[in-house]
């Protein structure tokens, strides 16, 4: 079992060379535990409450009657039949029941519900604490607030919560492909963490082995979990939520999400964001996150097997498709590679140079058949995902999901010298 209130204490002196800090004051993951929230929450008076129509019924109403007169106010999403978007109109929706005397933001909910919350009390300087309904990603205790602004995915800076309160008993009964999404969010680490090494080698990113190493052990952990997730076992998804956890302090300790997300979520990003542009349906965000760490392994076989050769770059068709796979958002992806600059470096040198290393490396993630086997092991079919997608849609994501970010992944060394 991982000490996860040592863990939030930060490390003072990593070899890393920085000081890792994380500003949870309470990480509770115990049966029972809505019903010591009024003890949890003893400092607090007025407190905005905010949930969807699921999440109230599974737990929010009663984290209310708890809570008696220190609720002062509650919001809960109806989203009819369909999902909760982190959009400008959810945030304004917030920022208007947040007055001068709300002292602290309580979620009730998973990533929407945590991203929102997140953002909403940074902007207001506000304490929050969220109680986790599912153990369905690992942003619970990271710095960043994943929304869709403008049409695009974007990753905002903030403050992880004060307090992240979770039962067992509701994590275990919900949904099962919240479960199976947790599950492949922390599975995809394989793919990330490989991803912040190539970043490292390739472009001398900072790296810290104590963080990579700590990240690691959740996903061993958790791979030894299949079995007890997938039959809804308490103890097994007690450890899930812990790993979230976890995943969410390595985010912290160094200040963003590459600990934690890389190409394959990438991929996943992608999916999203297309999806809700041409109104095209698309996957749990862990579910989507583990498939896509299997096509990332595929990706990473294909180099393998090959030679790096610089192919020649042509902006005007590259900006051509991003118009195409991108609609209205295009303006804001072109924008930001723009501003990156990373189509006009010239690192066949390095490349050349650290081949070798590079290969070393991408050969230290699980291969496709291992990541399959991984995924057969929830209760997934990679099949759906090439059915719900398409062979051009997988294929548009190899090339133009980096853009949607200002990461250096195993899909920049894919697109510059493979494609």
């Amino acid at each position: 079992m991982t000490d996860i209130r040592e863990l939030t204490k930060g490390i003072a002196g990593c070899a890393c060379g920085r000081a890792h800090t994380c500003p949870i004051d309470i990480v509770e993951i115990a049966s029972g535990v809505i019903e010591r929230l009024d003890a949890l929450c003893e400092s607090f008076s007025r407190i905005l409450l905010v949930a969807d129509q699921n999440t109230w019924r599974v737990c929010g109403e009663h984290a209310a009657a708890v809570l008696g007169r220190r609720i002062a106010d509650k919001i809960v999403f109806d989203t009819g039949d369909g999902v909760l978007v982190p959009d400008e109109a959810a945030i304004a929706r917030i920022n208007e029941h947040i007055t001068a005397d709300i002292d602290l933001i309580l979620g009730v909910g998973s990533g929407v519900i945590n991203d929102l919350c997140k953002h909403t009390s940074f902007e207001h300087d506000l304490p929050y604490y969220i109680i986790a309904t599912a153990t369905s990603m690992d942003g619970y205790a990271s710095v960043g607030s994943a929304l869709i602004l403008g049409g695009m995915k974007i990753t905002l800076n903030a403050r992880p919560p004060k307090a992240i309160i979770a039962d067992p008993a509701v994590l275990k009964d919900a949904p099962m492909e919240m479960l199976q999404a947790g599950y492949g969010d922390i599975i995809g680490k394989y793919s990330c963490l490989n991803d912040w090494k190539l970043a490292a080698c390739v472009r001398d990113e900072y790296f810290c082995q104590t963080v990579y190493d700590l990240t690691a052990s959740q996903v061993e952990r958790v791979r030894a979990l299949a079995d007890g997730i997938a039959a809804r076992d308490e103890a097994a998804v007690a450890a899930l939520m812990e790993a979230l956890v976890v995943v969410g302090i390595a985010m912290a300790y160094v200040g963003n999400s590459r600990p934690a997300s890389g190409s394959e979520h990438h991929f996943s990003h992608y999916f999203e964001i297309t999806g809700i542009l041409r109104n095209e349906p698309y996957l749990a965000h862990g579910i989507d996150v583990l498939y896509s760490a299997v096509a990332t392994a595929r990706l990473r076989e294909e180099i393998l097997a090959g030679k790096p050769l610089r192919r020649a770059f042509d902006a005007s068709d590259w900006e051509r498709e991003i118009a195409r796979v991108y609609g209205t958002s295009a303006d804001g992806v072109i924008a930001l590679q723009k501003k990156l600059g990373w189509y006009e470096q010239d690192d066949a040198g390095v490349v050349t140079e650290k081949w070798d290393e590079i290969c070393r490396i991408l050969r230290e993630a699980p291969g496709e058949d291992e990541m399959l086997a991984l995924t057969r092991r929830i209760g997934l079919d990679y099949a759906a995902f090439e059915k719900l997608y398409g062979a051009e849609k997988i294929a548009d994501a190899r090339l133009y999901a980096k853009d949607l970010k200002d990461r250096y992944t195993v899909l920049w060394l894919y697109y510059v010298y493979f494609r």
